[in-house]
């Protein structure tokens, strides 16, 4: 598989990665953790919220204690920005050495998805105003954050299904449970499915 067309795949998930974060960004207003779904077919949910962390909301402060939250955003941010050249070496060494065409598509896809995050943690904060409780405005310099601390978008969520966990069960006795909950993006998707591929495949690939 050659460099274009891993290229092509990686434009095209950038187009609808940031389309749809853009389109949401400049439409809608943030609400607590996308309360006002934009779509609600019970099992599918577009939601706008803003993720100020890592998967699932984490944040790097939640795992250094002595690390606030701002400062461990800039850290994410870098760590984001080191790892993409990373991970196009990666694929560039993988198409030289013309390795399994899978693991190409895969690279490419994991690529696609860091790349489209780190959009918005670079530049989301400095080009758009705030959006809580308000529809954003493009106005670059101007906006709710300095380059660096912008924030990811995320819109996508599928909870099939819901239940309470009976009293007698450990732990989580009486506590409800949503599959699937969190809420993220087209670049979380294909970061995801990069990685699915690798674990699924992996005797394929990687021998």
């Amino acid at each position: 598989m050659s460099l274009n067309k891993s290229v092509l795949i990686i434009f095209l998930i950038l187009l609808i990665d940031q389309f749809t974060k853009v389109y949401i960004k400049l439409h809608f207003p943030l609400t607590i953790y996308g309360s006002e779904a934009l779509v609600d077919w019970g099992w599918f949910k577009v939601l706008f919220v803003e993720n100020k962390g890592m998967a699932w909301g984490a944040k790097i402060s939640d795992f250094i204690p002595f690390i606030n939250d701002r400062l461990g955003k800039l850290i994410l941010t870098l760590i984001r920005i080191t790892a993409v050249p990373l991970i196009f070496y990666w694929l560039y060494d993988s198409i030289n050495k013309k390795e399994h065409k899978l693991l190409i598509i895969s690279i490419s896809l994991v690529l696609a998805g860091a790349i489209g995050n780190l959009i918005d943690s670079i530049l989301y904060g400095y080009l758009f105003t705030d959006s809580y409780l308000n529809i954003a405005s493009f106005n670059p310099g101007n906006g709710y954050e300095s380059l660096l601390y912008g924030h990811v978008v995320d819109m996508l969520q599928f909870p099939m299904f819901s239940w309470t966990w009976p009293n007698w069960f450990p732990f989580l006795g009486g506590n409800s449970f949503t599959f699937f909950e969190p809420v993220f993006n087209f670049a979380d998707t294909a970061i995801s499915t990069g990685v699915g591929i690798m674990l699924v495949f992996n005797k394929k690939i990687f021998t």
